[in-house]
């Protein structure tokens, strides 16, 4: 039968199977294959939330999506048009997801009676016929095909069964018109010390891909173009890995070392990991035995004259709250990353949410406040990173990033940036006075930022601790007059900020029938959204606000011109509160908590029944 070449503006595909099978890896060669044809991109890795669950069980189910187009695109997709399943688990969580009349490709060796019945299957839906008139499926004995491509190999059985995941990247490789050469190059680096393992995980990627081409069930072939972006030098980046580069170009730009004091969870490790081999740019990293000590070092850190980062998520922040208190009251640069997660308490922690802005707002005892920005994309985790570490050394204070399990593990196209072209850091570090009046509360007049006095320096001597400062001398005071004025100090000190944010970019027109306003992981979706329903004629804007607190001095302006207002959160409802208590705007919410991304067709349907 003759095959033909069909061309797609963007596809959809997701990769899904048991936390052993590979898929993750699967999914980052293909999104890294993708890169490289030039496509624009955007991926949503999907981890179990019970790391250790029974092999084919429906709680042990691992999954990859990516997004790649010749155009922009702004999220990994809402429903995928490909599924690939390495097991009846995951065509079981996953089927409900894959759009009517999508392809779905299943290695029908792993669909065994006892696989099935994990999965909560009755009969095998493969051969039962419940899957023919809604979808196109390709059944393949996968298990079999990788043992013919490794015939003659000195290799376990249980390795050779292991490229399994290559041979369906194969296939993958030949539908989407993807040179097998970037993956045959990385299997040879990967493995460079077990010539033997990268070789059986190349012929099972290359019999995949002989496969597509000679079996007679693949009739169609699809091609998606090389994407039209901006000049530059590009690599493929997730949030976490944007996150850490972003926190240590603050360190390289303001000539400082960069401490960083954490304790290890879920999503934000990689955070850790990633400074840890940084040891040539002089970062120092202290893995802590818990996220009280993790902060508390970092604290110490900033005294010394650090540029200091701790990471974490929801779960750590609570622990971390009175140190944070402590940031606050000593004034000290500190930066503040939570990689949000599923809540509460340990809840899902491999899947995301927008859980932890009010924590992050309101999170601690007496009046606190800690600036917050969000970043919205994985690429921008790097900006926003920059950004937090800036403001904290120029305004003397703790800064939170938000981003999410989301932008942290997603991934995207990324344009290496002239570290030279970035905004120059400012810090109110001194080393030495002109006289004997050092004053460590002396303030600056525009930023209300106090003097960086590192300790050892002669004259420059002074006290830290929780209680209560003295406007000046910094000395503990009770005074209640005193009190007063430093608490208005201090969120005066929040408040200029606000001079550092940039006008606010409105996506359509200035005024209309809705505005959709957006924050962190949220951004993509709405983005998306908006375009869909501005090309259907509708009258609908989309603005992503980064800062929180402050928020932008001219956002009241921009909402009160609108209608509606629409807010999508991963929550059930926090930005919302805000808006509404700053500025008594009678704004919507759109609140759905799955652990997943919010889609764009859901946003699309909420706008169109609130404006008809």
């Amino acid at each position: 039968m003759p095959k033909t070449t069909k061309t797609l503006d963007l596809a959809v595909i997701r990769f899904a199977g048991d936390s052993g099978d590979g898929m993750q890896l699967t999914g980052g060669r293909f999104t890294d294959t993708a890169a490289v044809v030039g496509n624009d991109i955007s991926t949503l890795p999907d981890y179990p939330a019970e790391i250790r669950a029974p092999a084919g069980s429906l709680a042990g189910v691992s999954a990859f999506q990516i997004q790649f187009s010749s155009k922009e695109i702004h999220t990994p997709g809402d429903t995928p048009g490909v599924l690939v399943a390495m097991n009846p688990a995951a065509l079981k969580v996953h089927l409900p997801e894959l759009i009517r009349g999508g392809t779905i490709i299943v290695n029908t060796d792993s669909f065994t009676k006892k696989n099935l019945t994990y999965a909560g299957y009755e009969t095998n839906p493969i051969e039962d016929g419940s899957l023919d008139d809604e979808y196109t499926v390709f059944a393949i004995e996968m298990n079999k095909m990788v043992t013919h491509a490794c015939d003659g190999m000195d290799i376990p059985a249980k390795t050779v069964l292991r490229t399994r995941n290559l041979f369906s990247l194969g296939i993958l490789y030949w539908m989407y018109d993807r040179p097998l050469e970037p993956t045959e190059n990385w299997l040879k680096t990967k493995f460079a010390k077990k010539p033997e393992i990268a070789e059986a995980n190349k012929r099972a990627l290359n019999a995949g891909f002989n496969y597509g081409n000679t079996a007679e069930i693949f009739t169609t072939r699809y091609k998606v173009e090389k994407a039209t972006l901006p000049s530059g030098t590009y690599r493929n980046i997730n949030g976490n890995y944007a996150t850490a580069l972003g926190a240590l170009a603050v360190a390289e730009k303001a000539n400082l070392k960069l401490f960083y004091g954490g304790y290890p969870i879920t999503p934000a490790s990689d955070i850790l990991h990633a400074m840890s081999t940084w040891k040539q740019f002089g970062v120092k990293t202290f893995q802590a035995e818990d996220e009280i000590a993790g902060v508390a070092s970092t604290i110490g850190a900033a005294f010394a004259g650090n540029f200091a980062v701790t990471a974490t998520s929801g779960p750590g922040i609570a622990l971390k709250s009175e140190a944070l208190g402590l940031a606050t009251i000593t004034e000290l640069p500190l930066l503040i990353i939570n990689v949000q997660r599923g809540g509460p308490s340990t809840g899902l922690p491999t899947k995301t949410e927008q859980s932890d802005l009010l924590q992050a707002m309101y999170g601690r005892n007496g009046e606190a406040p800690i600036p917050i920005i969000a970043a919205a994309t994985p690429g921008d985790c790097f900006l926003a990173a920059y950004e937090a570490g800036r403001v904290a050394l120029k305004y003397m204070t703790p800064v939170f990033l938000l981003t999410d399990g989301y932008l942290a593990n997603g991934s995207e196209p990324w344009r290496i940036p002239d570290i030279s072209a970035l905004p120059e850091i400012e810090t109110n570090l001194v080393d030495s006075i002109d006289d004997e009046s050092f004053l460590p509360y002396q303030r600056n007049q525009e930023t209300l930022g106090r003097p960086w006095a590192i300790p050892g320096v002669a004259g420059l001597e002074h006290r830290i601790g929780g209680l209560e400062k003295q406007d000046g001398s910094g000395n503990v005071s009770h005074e209640s007059e005193n009190h007063h004025k430093m608490t208005k100090l201090r969120q005066e000190k929040v408040d200029r900020i606000s001079q550092e944010i940039s006008k606010t970019k409105i996506t359509g027109d200035g005024s209309g029938d809705l505005l959709i306003l957006s924050w962190g992981g949220s951004s993509g979706a709405s983005r998306s959204a908006t375009d869909q329903l501005q090309d259907e004629g509708l009258s609908v804007s989309h603005v992503n606000i980064r800062w929180i607190n402050p928020l932008p001095n001219d956002l009241e302006g921009i909402m009160k011109k609108f209608k509606h207002v629409l807010i999508p959160e991963i929550n059930n409802g926090q930005l919302i509160k805000i808006i509404r208590a700053e500025y008594l705007i009678d704004a919507i919410g759109y609140n759905i908590v799955r652990g997943k991304p919010l889609r764009a067709s859901l946003i699309v349907e909420k706008v169109k029944e609130i404006i008809g």
